[in-house]
């Protein structure tokens, strides 16, 4: 009797898990051994309201993978692991941890889940390499604007040649009229 209460709370935590996977955006594992409660208070700071950092036990976590439908991480899933769901941009998410990883360097980037798949520590730091959507967004108007531009001069061009053209024709008119009048 003893055994089923904690084997619902095992459901529970494999329910709750699968829903997190399923729910964000992209999923982070990383290994936190050495760093103090003071430091992961910081570090789920830095990550902002859209992430949540939560430490898990490996054989729930991998179970709440599978369910979830995501492969490959099995290898992922040893010594202390705690999971970052991000909710957001997972590229800020990826820049903290980074940042955060730098500073700290007990903190391990192991891997994670990207639209679905399975990426590794490399592509992890290559996803915070990235600009913010934002900064790509605000890079794609200004492009944008800039061929607009172009294209309105291009448009522009052959009437302001005709009114140029016809000016000097009018101007030499005049020139010869008034030459003609000496």
């Amino acid at each position: 009797m003893a055994d089923k209460p904690v084997r619902d709370d095992k459901a529970t935590a494999v329910a709750e898990l699968t829903e997190q996977f399923r729910g964000s955006s992209a999923t982070v594992l990383t290994e936190y051994r050495g760093l103090t409660v003071a430091q992961l208070k910081t570090l789920r700071r830095s990550l902002g309201r859209e992430t949540t950092y939560a430490v898990a036990k490996n054989t729930l976590a991998k179970r709440a993978a599978t369910d979830a439908g995501i492969s490959g991480l099995d290898d992922l899933f040893s010594g202390p692991t705690a999971l970052a769901f991000v909710g957001g941009d997972p590229v800020d998410a990826a820049k903290s941890l980074r940042d955060f990883a730098k500073a700290n360097p007990q903190l391990i980037i192991k891997g994670g889940v990207f639209e679905g798949k399975a990426i590794n520590a490399d592509e992890v730091r290559r996803l915070a390499d990235l600009e913010s959507r934002e900064v790509l967004l605000a890079k794609l108007a200004g492009a944008m604007k800039g061929n607009l531009s172009k294209a309105a001069a291009l448009f522009q061009a052959p009437l302001s040649k005709a009114a140029r053209t016809v000016q000097a024709l009018v101007d030499q008119r005049e020139k010869e009229a008034g030459g003609a009048a000496e």
